[in-house]
Parts: C-alpha cells; sequence; structure tokens
C-alpha cells in the first residue's frame, strides 16, 4: 500500500476533555518496534512502541476490520496483518493519497507505566437480540447448550445480559453435537424447549443429529444459528451456508430474522411451536441482523393468551365402545409409552381398578415401578420375559402415549384401545380397534369412571408376582456369569439397581449395553430414564445427562450408562461436567468393541469386522479432565466403584471392563 521510502506521520493525538486515562502498559513491556493487543472493558487496542514514543490505535484496520494489534511495524509503518494496509503507528494515519485511518488516542508515560486517554464508552443500545431474548425467556426458556463464535457474537451478548439478569443459563460446551442432544435431553425431561446454539456453517449443521433426535421422540427444542453477513449470503462468502434448507427436515418452524421483521412475534412462534407441537423450531440471524439497534420501546413477547390448555377429554361415543370392552375382557393388559411421562397416578388408577398388568415401552420405562404389584417391566426387543408373557397371554391392550413401532413389541393382532392427544399416532401404522384422542390421565380417568361396579377380568398381581420370581432366579444365574474376559452385563445393573437413588435421572445410550438395562435394571418408578428412542442415536447418554443435570438443577442425582463406542462420541464434555461443576455418574462398560454391531454381524452369520475399539484408561482419562475416575476390573471391584462415584459431589465415571458376549 505505501512507498517504503516515504516516512509515516509521528505528530501524536490530544486528549479530549470528557476522555478518562488508563494505564495499558508496564514501562518496560513493549520492546521497541513491537506491536502488541490491549484490551480494555469490552474495547481492544493497538499499542505501538516507535522511536521511542507509543501509540495507541483502535485494533480494526478501517480496510476489512483486521487486527493490527497483530500487525508488525515495517520499516516505520504499522502494517495490517490480513490486507497489508499500512498506518502510522503512533497517530494511525495513513501514507499519502489515502484517507481512511483508525481512530487513534493520546498515549502518555508516567512513573509507573504508559497510560491513555479514552473517551467513555456509550451507553449500550436495545437490540433485536435484546428483544429475542427477552421474548424467548418471557415463554420460559431457561437453558441454551452451545458455542459462542464470530457469526453469533450480537445474539451471544444479549444472552450474557439474561444470564447476569438471573433470566437464562448458558453452558457452553465442546461440540454443537453435544449441544443439540442435551437440549433433546431437557425437552424429553420436562416437556419445555432449551436451547441450542451454533455459529453459521458446521457451527449449525453440527446440531442436526440431536434435532432429530429430538424430532423423532417429540421433545421440544429450540435452536438458534448465527448467519454469514447478509450482505455476502448467497455469494460464496466463508461458512455461507443455506441453513434454511439443511435445517428444512428437521425443523417444524424455521425462519429468518431481518431487521424489519416482527422480532417478538417470531420469537414468540418460534416458542409456541416448540411446546405445542412437541418438536425442532429454529431461528436464524443474520451477523449484522444481530445487533442491529431498536428502539427502547420494542415490546418483547410472551404466552399470554397465546396456548390454551391441552387437557381435553376423549369423546363420549368412542369413550364408551373402550369401556364396553374393558368391561368384558379377561385379561386385559395395559401399556404405557413416552407419552405418559407426567400422567401416570390415573393410568395406574385404572389398571388397580381392572386388575391388569402393567408394561412399558422402552422409551417409557420408569413410569411404573417394577416392584409395584401389577408393573412387568418393557416390551419388545429391550424388555423382560414377564411384559412379553402377558402381551402373548392378554385378549385386550389399552395403550397410553406409545406408537406401536417395530420394537415395541405391541401385539396389532390383539384388540387395541389407544389413547393419544395427538390424533396423528392413532392407528399410524395399523388400524386399532378404539382410537381414542385425549389427555391421556384425563382420559383413564373418564375409563377408571365408567367402568361398572365389576368386570370380566381376574385381577392378575399373583401371576404378575409368579413371573417376576421366574426372571429374578435367571437372572440371578446370570449375574453369577463368568467367562473370565471382564463382568457381564446383568451383573452391572444387579448393582446399579440397588445402589442408584430411586428418584434418579438417568441417560441411557444405544447398544448392547442399553438392550441389558431394558432387560435388567429395575427402575423404581420415580426414575426417569432418557434415550435416543426413534433415531437410536449413539453418543447420547452423556451429553443427555448433562440437558437432565441442567433441568433438575441439583435437585435430583443423575447418571448415565454407555458403551465405550457411544462415550467415545462425546468423551471431551467431561471437561464441560467438570467447568460447571455437574453432579454426573456415568457408568461406561468398557468391551474394546462396538458389541452390538459384532452381534449383528455373528447372527447374520457374516465375519466380524472393523468393530474393535482401542480405549484409553477411561478412568484415568476421567481424572485427567478433572473427573473422579474409578476402574473396575473384578465383580467384587463393581458396588465399591460404584458407591464411591454416586456419592462424589461432580463429575464421575465408573469404567467397567465388561465381556462383550455377556449381555
Amino acid at each position: 500500500m505505501a512507498e517504503q521510502h516515504e516516512a509515516p506521520s509521528t505528530e501524536a493525538p490530544e486528549a479530549g476533555g470528557d476522555d478518562r486515562w488508563h494505564r495499558i502498559l508496564e514501562l518496560d513491556e513493549l520492546d521497541e518496534g513491537r506491536v502488541k493487543t490491549v484490551a480494555i472493558g469490552t474495547r481492544t487496542f493497538a499499542v505501538s512502541r516507535h522511536e521511542g514514543r507509543y501509540g495507541c490505535l483502535d485494533n480494526a484496520c478501517p480496510h476489512q476490520g483486521g487486527p493490527l494489534g497483530e500487525g508488525s511495524i515495517e520499516k516505520g509503518w504499522l502494517r495490517c496483518p490480513w490486507h497489508g494496509y499500512d498506518y502510522s503507528p503512533i497517530n494511525g494515519q495513513p501514507p499519502s493519497g489515502f484517507s481512511d485511518a483508525p481512530a487513534c488516542f493520546a498515549t502518555e508515560v508516567r512513573d509507573d507505566g504508559v497510560y491513555v486517554s479514552l473517551p467513555p464508552e456509550p451507553e449500550p443500545q436495545r437490540t433485536v437480540s435484546d428483544v429475542l431474548v427477552e421474548t424467548l425467556t418471557n415463554w420460559g426458556l431457561t437453558h441454551v447448550f452451545g458455542m459462542v463464535g464470530h457469526s453469533n457474537l450480537g445474539f451471544a451478548d444479549a444472552m450474557r445480559k439474561a444470564e447476569a439478569r438471573g433470566d437464562l443459563t448458558y453452558i457452553g460446551i465442546r461440540h454443537e453435537g453435544a449441544a443439540s442432544f442435551a437440549a433433546s435431553a431437557f425437552g424429553k425431561l420436562t416437556g419445555t424447549p432449551a436451547g441450542c446454539f451454533g455459529i453459521a456453517g458446521p457451527g449449525s449443521t453440527n446440531l442436526l443429529t440431536g434435532l432429530y433426535d429430538a424430532k423423532e421422540d417429540r421433545a421440544p427444542v429450540l435452536a438458534i444459528s448465527g448467519q454469514v453477513p447478509s450482505s455476502v449470503k448467497g455469494r460464496g462468502a466463508f461458512q455461507d451456508t443455506d441453513l434454511e434448507a439443511a435445517f428444512s427436515g428437521v425443523a417444524r418452524f424455521s425462519e429468518t430474522v431481518q431487521a424489519a421483521s416482527n422480532h417478538a412475534e417470531l420469537a414468540t412462534l418460534a416458542m409456541k411451536t416448540a411446546i405445542v407441537e412437541r418438536d425442532v423450531s429454529h431461528l436464524i440471524l443474520p451477523d449484522e441482523i444481530q445487533h442491529h439497534p431498536v428502539g427502547d420501546d420494542a415490546a418483547a413477547g410472551g404466552p399470554d393468551g397465546r396456548v390454551g390448555s391441552r387437557q381435553i377429554s376423549a369423546p363420549a361415543d368412542e369413550l364408551a365402545r373402550a369401556v364396553t370392552l374393558l368391561s368384558e375382557a379377561a385379561r386385559p393388559m395395559v401399556i404405557v409409552g413416552n407419552g405418559a411421562r407426567g400422567q401416570m397416578a390415573e393410568v395406574v388408577e385404572l389398571a388397580e381398578r381392572l386388575g391388569a398388568p402393567v408394561a412399558t415401552t422402552f422409551k417409557g420405562k420408569g413410569l411404573i415401578a417394577d416392584d409395584h404389584p401389577l408393573g412387568c417391566g418393557v416390551m419388545g426387543r429391550s424388555g423382560t420375559p414377564i411384559a412379553s408373557w402377558f402381551m402373548n397371554e392378554s385378549d385386550l391392550v389399552v395403550v397410553f402415549g406409545a406408537s406401536f413401532a417395530n420394537h415395541t413389541g405391541i401385539a396389532d393382532y390383539k384388540p387395541l384401545i389407544q389413547v393419544d392427544y395427538d390424533p396423528m399416532a392413532l392407528g399410524r401404522f395399523h388400524p386399532v380397534t378404539v382410537p381414542l384422542q385425549g389427555h391421556v390421565a384425563v382420559t383413564a380417568r373418564q375409563l377408571r369412571d365408567a367402568l361398572p361396579p365389576s368386570t370380566a377380568g381376574a385381577d392378575l398381581r399373583s401371576e404378575v408376582e409368579e413371573r417376576w420370581a421366574i426372571w429374578r432366579a435367571e437372572k440371578g444365574r446370570r449375574i453369577a456369569d463368568d467367562a473370565g474376559k471382564g463382568i457381564g452385563s446383568a451383573a452391572v445393573m444387579d448393582s446399579l439397581t440397588r445402589l442408584v437413588a430411586p428418584d434418579s435421572v438417568i441417560a441411557v445410550d444405544v447398544g448392547n449395553n442399553t438392550y441389558s438395562f431394558g432387560r435388567y435394571f429395575e427402575v423404581s418408578g420415580r426414575q426417569d430414564v432418557l434415550m435416543s428412542g426413534y433415531l437410536g442415536s449413539i453418543g447420547f447418554a452423556f451429553p443427555a445427562a448433562m440437558g437432565a443435570w441442567a433441568a433438575v438443577g441439583g435437585d435430583r442425582p443423575v447418571l448415565s450408562v454407555s458403551g465405550d463406542g457411544g462415550f467415545g462420541q462425546y468423551a471431551m464434555e467431561l471437561t464441560t461436567a467438570v467447568k460447571h461443576g455437574m453432579d454426573i455418574t456415568h457408568v461406561l462398560l468398557d468391551n474394546g468393541e462396538l458389541g452390538k454391531i459384532s452381534k449383528e454381524q455373528r447372527a447374520a452369520r457374516w465375519q466380524v469386522w472393523q468393530t474393535s475399539l482401542h480405549n484409553p484408561d477411561f478412568a484415568a482419562f476421567a481424572e485427567l479432565c478433572g473427573a473422579r475416575g474409578f476402574r473396575v476390573t473384578e465383580l467384587g471391584e463393581l458396588d465399591g466403584a460404584v458407591s464411591a462415584a454416586l456419592a462424589h459431589p461432580g463429575p464421575a465415571l465408573v469404567d467397567v471392563v465388561a465381556d462383550a458376549l455377556l449381555v
């Protein structure tokens, strides 16, 4: 930019009348001919020492914002590191023929250091991001998981202010995929959305897997994406990705916020869609829009008058048909899915009135205690032989909040009463005898109250007790199995059943470890079990535990269970848990392979191939991350390690050397 023989101007600026002096350097801190970046408040400056004098310039090159403090002084000129534009290091003036110059500030050398005279920082303006964040928190958004980056800084600052007010908690993660899994788990547990947050391009596309998990399992989530500036959008700029197209398959609501948008209304529609539809909403924020000023009177939105009650009753005619079937059935059975979460009291009262056994889908595990006189455990591939026995022997099945997916084990040839608030869920895969659209708890109460004084069915409590005795005897034999290659899953789940608190939240992963959890772990009825249900995404468990920890606020213990393949996907989030003091215990079944895939290869008579894993000592890894780590190689060590990990007031990991075949 400059002719090399041209000398820069060295006339220094004077201090302004309203300026304040700030100490910026020690006297010997900066060598002759050097420049460095100095931060004062929210501003950064390029401070130079040239020919014994000090200069202080705004750190942004007027050309394209290059960081002048990272430049160098060449032949008397401060050269921008991005494009080579030159400025006087003392007063910021460019060479002759150029007019752009960074702001320059007066400096003064005193006995205790170098000082700069700066005008006061301007009062912050209310921005689009402020309106958005205020609206989202009015709707009940309390937590956001994400990663701050160059294209989402304006919105990040609005969240910072909300956190300072006590309206929001932000949890910075190591990978955006963990953020969306955490938000999904938060939504599954609470029924209210958490946010996940990323930059343009890869930061946002990294969110997609966890968002698909939320969508498939009907969990409300809000995704927030930074975007490149509108002036370069669609022109092949750095990280210029068509986020509207990328999110079109996963987001029920997805909109790009513009300067002229009704910002509060877009945030309202995003939250309302997530909550009412139990789905994914998405807001895209171009970089310049995030800090676009709005008037102080720009009002935030909120939920008042925007949603109605969902406790709807089932239609009378269909209800009467269902009551008739229940009255006449000799062996009715009740199945509950995840849609019955938080509504089980009325369902159990109906089952007790009928004396009917109650089983859950895997996603519904934990909704009824396994020691309840009518509890039968889990149906389907991850289930107990108790549940499958009663399914086979039943002559009527009443299903609350379950979808009849192919893994549930609900027999489609049985007479079926299906209750769900969502009309699209009724008869989703095949016709059912009586589809009842209604709120689960309300409809269960209606059915119970409409039953005649006596029904044809027998009370099956004694039969449930008998089947449990048979299964527990078999589990006892499996607990004792030892092939000398590690600890079996039945033994691990027995230890957890006995030691985990009855009100815990438990996040499980995908793989043999998960099937074993469904089959062997006995729930208290007060535990919440979270999983990647329909998507079945490996790696879910530990990020989900972070989301659960945020949701319960330390009021309940949080546990996650995974294999080594699943934990490895987001292992570095252990440092996130340490940073935020998350009281999470992770139990890792470490068998050195993708055991579920090996099992499938064997079942299909393929050669077992490319399923082995090279693992570290995960207990030592946990200690390096700042957590507690316990390694278990013998069955006699298991209870002690689990107990110690559960008692530790922070993140802890139990690395159980496991037998891949004892599942």
